[in-house]
C-alpha cells in the first residue's frame, strides 16, 4: 500500500509538471501571437542585462529606442542577412547545411568557433530564455523557432531582430546601436557602419570596449563584400 502511495505522488507529480511546462509554453505562444501587431518592450535578455548592469550601478539603464522597418537602413539588414542568416529568407527557421558546417568547424578546431543559429533561433533565445546551454534550453529555443517561424512573417521576425538583438554593453536594437557607435540614426548607417555593426553582434560587449580588434575589421570587410547578394524581407 505504500507503494503504491508514493507511486501516486509521483504520477501526481509528473501531472503537475507537465501541465506547467503546458501552460508556460501556450504563455510564450500567446506572446508570439500578440507580437504580430505589438512591438516587444523587453526580452528576457534584456532583463538579465539590465541585472547585471544594476548589481554595479542601481541607476543604469538600457539604452532601446524601437523603431519600425522602413526606419532602418536597408544597409544595415543586408549586413546583418550577409552575417548572420544568408538563407533567411528561405528556410522555416533551421538551417541544417549551416548548423552541418558549424559542427564541422567546430570539431576541425576542437573548440566552439561557430555557432549556425538562424536570425529566427537567435530571436527566440533572445525574447524567452536565459543564455544558458542546457539541453532543456536547446528544446525550448527549437520549440518557439517553430512557432516564430508559423506565427509571424519573415519581415515581422527580421523588424522584431534588429530591435532588440544586444549591440554592446546595456545596448539593444539598432537605433540604439546608430546612436551609441556612430552618433545618427538606423535609417542613416552607411555601408561600412552597417558591415561593422553587423560583425559585432557575436560578441558586443567585447567590440563595444575593443572597437579596432582586428578580428573584427576582418570580419567587417568580408561582410561588406557579401552585402549585395544578401536578400532582405
Amino acid at each position: 500500500m505504500k507503494q503504491t502511495g508514493i507511486l501516486g505522488w509521483i504520477g501526481r507529480g509528473l501531472l503537475a509538471l507537465l501541465a506547467l511546462i503546458l501552460l508556460w509554453n501556450i504563455w510564450m505562444v500567446l506572446h508570439i501571437v500578440a507580437w504580430r501587431w505589438v512591438n516587444p518592450s523587453n526580452t528576457a535578455f534584456m532583463s538579465v542585462q539590465l541585472d547585471r548592469l544594476q548589481a554595479s550601478n542601481p541607476a543604469a539603464e538600457l539604452k532601446y529606442d524601437w523603431v519600425d522597418y522602413a526606419q532602418i537602413s536597408p544597409n544595415l539588414k543586408r549586413a546583418l542577412v550577409a552575417s548572420e542568416d544568408a538563407k533567411f529568407l528561405d528556410h522555416e527557421g533551421f538551417d541544417w547545411e549551416g548548423m552541418q558546417t558549424a559542427w564541422e568547424k567546430n570539431i576541425k578546431k576542437g573548440r566552439i568557433v561557430a555557432g549556425g543559429s538562424t536570425i529566427t533561433q537567435q530571436l527566440a533565445k533572445n525574447l524567452f530564455l536565459s543564455g544558458s546551454k542546457n539541453p532543456l534550453r536547446k528544446v525550448e529555443e527549437a520549440f518557439l523557432t517553430v512557432m516564430i517561424e508559423l506565427i509571424l512573417d519573415k519581415r515581422r521576425i527580421f523588424e522584431i531582430y534588429l530591435n532588440v538583438i544586444e549591440w554592446g554593453d546595456g545596448v539593444f536594437g539598432a537605433q540604439a546601436a546608430a546612436q551609441h557607435y556612430y552618433k545618427t540614426s538606423a535609417k542613416k548607417l552607411s555601408v561600412g557602419q552597417s558591415a561593422k555593426l553587423a560583425s559585432m553582434v557575436t560578441n558586443p560587449r567585447y567590440y563595444d570596449k575593443n572597437r579596432s580588434d582586428r578580428r573584427l575589421l576582418r570580419k567587417t570587410a568580408i561582410i561588406q563584400r557579401r552585402m549585395p547578394y544578401a536578400d532582405i524581407p
